[in-house]
């Protein structure tokens, strides 16, 4: 299965890598992760980038990274429609105070919009 894996700048985002990297391992599939443009974000695009790169060193995952512009959600959405992936999956969603999941608008944005399967990882 060819896998896109949306980071953004989020200990969330990096803990979703951390389970994908997992899956990856455990089936064998071909993985690219996106990295996305956040300015709000606590870590850069290049910080993240080192930060998959570390994760994916020793392992025996060949991941192709690539770094994406412009709006997270609009332009994870595009990438996914140009290639040929069979899943997307992202970060998000917290929980209200009555239990219930809350999505933030890139989650929202990528979930309604997404050409393909999405997996939201928690």
């Amino acid at each position: 299965m060819d896998v896109l894996m949306g980071l953004g700048g989020s200990d969330e985002s990096i803990k979703t890598l951390r389970r994908t990297i997992e899956r990856t391992r455990e089936v064998d599939d071909d993985l690219t992760v996106a990295i996305l443009e956040k300015p709000e974000s606590k870590r850069s695009q290049e910080e993240m980038r080192e930060q998959a790169e570390e994760l994916l060193d020793g392992t025996d995952i060949d991941a192709d990274i690539v770094e994406l512009e412009g709006d997270p959600g609009s332009a994870l959405v595009d990438y996914a429609e140009q290639g040929e992936f069979d899943q997307l999956v992202i970060g998000g969603g917290t929980l209200s105070p009555m239990g219930k999941i809350q999505l933030g608008p890139i989650t929202e944005f990528v979930l309604l919009n997404a050409p393909t399967t999405v997996k939201l990882v928690r």
